[in-house]
């Protein structure tokens, strides 16, 4: 056996389990307790992109001055945002007081090593199709099956 080829390939098969691997992140998003309603959205598709990558979201709500006196306003908006992203995500730990903020915790529904899984497939398709078409060829999907003649 030789053993050059042995760890070439040992190596390979090292380079592309990292590349296929992946950490978890904790990604944040940070609200105060009357927040506009654009705001809310555009904190929402924030959080929708971070679970579509497959990181988790810690959603906290800031308490300043009177507004410590009302968690349950802060209960209830946590309540909306995770109703709001339940199609990627679902609650991990239910809303909690830390000192002057309440944070709940949202996990999604895809881990991040499928998730990068699916993005390394999909690049490596548009690659290939980019490739096709340099080259001239013409795809046999692409093609059209029926068409008529005169």
């Amino acid at each position: 056996m030789d053993y050059g080829k042995f760890k070439y390939e040992a190596a390979q098969k090292a380079k592309e389990t990292r590349r296929n691997q992946a950490n978890t992140v904790l990604k944040e998003v940070r609200f105060r307790l009357k927040i506009e309603a654009h705001d809310y959205i555009t904190k929402l598709k924030r959080a929708e992109g971070f679970l579509q990558a497959g990181d988790k979201v810690k959603a906290m709500i800031l308490f300043r001055g009177r507004e410590q006196s009302r968690p349950e306003q802060g209960v209830r908006l946590l309540r909306k945002f995770a109703e709001d992203v339940a199609e990627f995500g679902t609650v991990e730990s239910n809303p909690t007081i830390d000192g002057r903020n309440m944070v709940m915790v949202v996990a999604p529904h895809k881990n991040k090593s499928e998730v990068k899984t699916e993005q390394n497939a999909q690049r490596a398709a548009n690659r290939e199709a980019a490739r096709s078409a340099a080259r001239g060829d013409s795809a046999p999907e692409a093609t059209p099956t029926s068409a008529p003649a005169e």
